[in-house]
């Protein structure tokens, strides 16, 4: 049998890498604000901005924080009221995580969160690393009902977690989908790709800016996406 096709999401925090992302060919454009810690939620503005420039779908990051994944009530809230936003304004689907307070997947305030944003799609995001014990944690992803969990197999990159992540996709067996991530390059997707079986991968792909204002700077280009998917899929 042929196996399924490669799906790349790119992760993105500005409404031009959004749209290089598409015209690269990306498949799936996941949106969130700040980087540098790993992203929260983007503002309402920059949502609406992405919505309607790209005809991909649409993921967006719910998490009203950096640091942990183990959420008050007011933020657990926040994520609600986020969500209901979210559903109104067309996105395609919604990203999040939360712990309890043994760092382990907390599965009633998940499903409840997992319920609320239906019919959109839902990916637990990497809070999922936290666990000391990530076959246990997939099964109570499971039982959340989310469609996806993004991860790097517990390991700093999907290049050291690689082992992890071939268990975690036979262990899914298609009851949930496994969409690697972690320092996923040109030069490293095929072969994280042939040593996991994951079909979904998710990456950022940005470029430092040499020059000009600021090194810190950082850029997404059309070309980069296209030589990624051209890396990925031969």
């Amino acid at each position: 049998m042929t196996p399924a096709p490669i799906l790349l999401e790119v992760c993105v925090e500005t409404l031009a890498s959004a749209v290089a992302a598409e015209q690269g060919g990306a498949h799936r454009v996941e949106l969130c604000s700040n980087l540098a810690v790993e992203g929260v939620t983007p503002s309402l503005e920059l949502i609406e901005q992405v919505r309607r420039r790209i005809s991909i779908p649409l993921h967006v990051l719910i998490r009203p924080r950096a640091g942990d994944f183990r959420y008050t009530p007011p933020e657990f809230e926040l994520m609600k009221s986020g969500i209901a936003h979210l559903r109104q304004m067309g996105v395609s689907g919604v990203v999040f995580g939360v712990l309890n307070a043994a760092n382990q997947v907390d599965v009633p305030r998940t499903r409840e969160l997992v319920k609320r944003a239906r019919p959109l799609a839902v990916t637990f995001h990497r809070a999922f690393d936290e666990s000391a014990d990530l076959p246990a944690a997939l099964e109570l992803v499971i039982q959340t009902e989310a469609d996806r969990i993004l991860t790097s197999g517990g390991a700093r990159n999907a290049e050291e977690g690689s082992p992890m992540l071939s268990d975690l996709v036979k262990m899914a067996a298609g009851r949930v989908g496994i969409l690697a991530c972690g320092t996923i390059r040109e030069t490293n997707v095929r072969k994280i790709i042939e040593a996991t079986g994951v079909r979904e991968v998710h990456a950022s792909l940005l470029r430092r800016l040499v020059g000009g204002e600021a090194l810190s700077q950082q850029t997404l280009q059309p070309e980069i996406v296209k030589r990624f998917l051209q890396a990925a899929c031969r």
